[in-house]
C-alpha cells in the first residue's frame, strides 16, 4: 500500500475545503515540481484537481528556471520578505503545501498562522526531521480530525 492510497473521501473534501479557502499556494521547488507532476492537467481526475489547476501558485526559487503549471509564478528574492508583502494583499489565506526551507523559513520569521500536520499509519527509516537541530516552537492544538486511516493535526504557532 502507497502513500497515496490512505486518503479517504472525507479526507480528500477536507483538502479541496481547504484549497477552496485559499487564494493561494506558495511552493517550495521540490514540492512544487512533485505536485505539478502529480496534477497538471488533471482537472477531472479528482475533486480537488481543477482547484489546484486553477488556484495563484506562487513558487519561491532560486534556481527554478520555469514554471509551467497553470497560475505559476517564480518568486526570487528574499523569501520572508516576498511572503510578507503576499500576505499582506487583500483577499484570502495564502496555503504553504509541504514542509521544507521555504515552511522553516516561513515559521522561524512567523510569517504562518496555522501549521496542520497529517499522520498517516506508515513508519520509514529516514527522511527530513520537521526542525532543524536546535529549532523549536510552541504549538497550540486548535483541533483534530479523525479520517478513516489519517488523522489531522491542526496548530496554532505560538510566537
Amino acid at each position: 500500500m502507497g502513500v497515496r492510497d490512505y486518503p479517504d473521501d472525507a479526507y480528500l473534501r477536507d483538502a479541496l475545503g481547504l484549497f477552496e479557502a485559499c487564494d493561494a499556494i506558495l511552493f517550495g521547488r521540490s514540492t512544487y515540481e512533485i505536485f505539478a507532476k502529480m496534477y497538471q492537467g488533471t482537472e477531472g481526475i479528482r475533486p480537488y484537481a481543477a482547484r489546484l489547476n486553477a488556484i495563484r501558485k506562487y513558487v519561491f526559487s532560486s534556481r527554478l528556471e520555469t514554471a509551467d503549471w497553470n497560475n505559476s509564478t517564480i518568486v526570487r528574492g528574499d523569501v520572508a520578505a516576498e511572503a510578507a508583502k503576499l500576505k499582506q494583499q487583500e483577499g484570502g489565506d495564502l496555503l504553504v503545501l509541504g514542509h521544507g526551507l521555504l515552511s522553516e523559513t516561513l515559521l522561524r520569521r512567523r510569517l504562518i498562522d496555522v501549521l496542520d500536520l497529517s499522520i498517516l499509519p506508515v513508519i520509514v527509516g529516514h527522511g527530513k526531521p520537521f526542525f532543524r537541530e536546535g529549532q523549536a516552537m510552541k504549538l497550540k492544538l486548535a483541533s483534530t480530525k479523525v479520517f478513516s486511516k489519517i488523522v489531522k493535526f491542526t496548530y496554532e504557532p505560538q510566537y
